[in-house]
């Protein structure tokens, strides 16, 4: 059995400031460490002696390194950044608000190939980043995973976890919301199952 427990990071300076997330680096504000800490509190009362067998992966970018680094100190991980889990990278736009994303949009996004700046990724482009890793955590030995990333790149896990294809993405996907904890199970017999899906309790 391999259990996968996905974490989106919690409340980032850009969910207070109307600037765009993306690939700029935001830290976390002071009460999204809290709720950082928070979860890892809940994690570790639900995990108990089997938190010490899960491995801790990260996206490299401030706000989540940041809500891994408090998860971790609860669970006694050290986490492990990869740059495939970083947020979906919008181009031009990082570093502006998202008012000036608004009004300098080069392309309304219908379909995942669809880019709404030329030097960002559309949807298939960030499906292709996160697929190696994903096939890499999955076939490995690692029985027990925990993985901090972002909305935009968890909902585009969330399909490829269903084994559905990437163009599934042109009619449906599962969103979640900063600080939602989510838990997916892979029986022995390879069947897929999602027990919990952004579930926000964990940081009451």
């Amino acid at each position: 059995m391999k259990t996968i427990i996905t974490i989106q990071h919690t409340q980032s300076v850009h969910h207070t400031n109307g600037m765009v997330g993306s690939w700029t680096d935001w830290d976390l504000t002071e009460k999204g460490i809290e709720q950082a800490k928070r979860i890892g509190e809940k994690l570790q009362a639900e995990l108990g002696d089997r938190a010490q067998d899960f491995v801790l992966y990260s996206s490299d970018l401030i706000r989540t390194k940041q809500t891994a680094e408090q998860v971790g100190k609860a669970l006694n991980l050290t986490p492990k950044l990869r740059t495939e889990l970083r947020e979906r990278n919008l181009g031009k736009c990082c570093g502006k608000s998202v008012q000036w994303l608004l009004e300098n949009l080069e392309r309304d996004e219908k379909t995942i190939d669809d880019k709404m700046f030329s030097d960002g990724e559309s949807r298939r482009d960030e499906w292709n980043r996160l697929k190696p890793f994903f096939d890499e955590i999955m076939s490995s030995n690692e029985q027990n995973i925990i993985i901090v990333s972002h909305g935009d790149l968890l909902s585009v896990f969330n399909i490829m976890f269903l084994g559905l294809g990437v163009e599934t993405l042109n009619t449906c996907e599962m969103h979640g919301a900063a600080g939602g904890v989510s838990i997916m199970l892979e029986t022995d017999d390879g069947k897929r199952i999602i027990k919990k899906v952004s579930d926000m309790s964990y940081m009451n």
